[in-house]
């Protein structure tokens, strides 16, 4: 029995999930730009823009290191588990 490989992102997938943030967040920072209210509500939006990135940004890498120590642990299980089998041997006779 062996562990399957993690499953690896392409590059195109790469790209297309870097373009579409860039050009969300782009359109987003010019939407903001061109309201029609005062500097100050304008600095607070883009505060707000900054902080809910941020956290995205945050989010994912707790979200991937769960994940991460969850397959450390399977792997890690997995080895006792296929050592214990080795090591058993039902046709064996204890000696009492």
């Amino acid at each position: 029995m062996t562990a399957t490989p993690p499953h690896r992102t392409t590059a195109a997938y790469f790209l297309q999930a870097a373009a579409s943030f860039a050009l969300a967040a782009i359109a987003l920072t010019i939407g903001i730009a061109y309201l029609p209210v005062s500097a100050w509500m304008r600095a607070f939006l883009a505060v707000g823009v900054l902080y809910v990135i941020t956290s995205a940004f945050t989010l994912a890498k707790v979200v991937r290191d769960r994940q991460e120590e969850g397959a450390i642990t399977s792997r890690v299980d997995q080895a006792r588990l296929e050592k214990l089998l080795a090591e058993h041997d039902p046709f064996k006779v204890e000696n009492i």
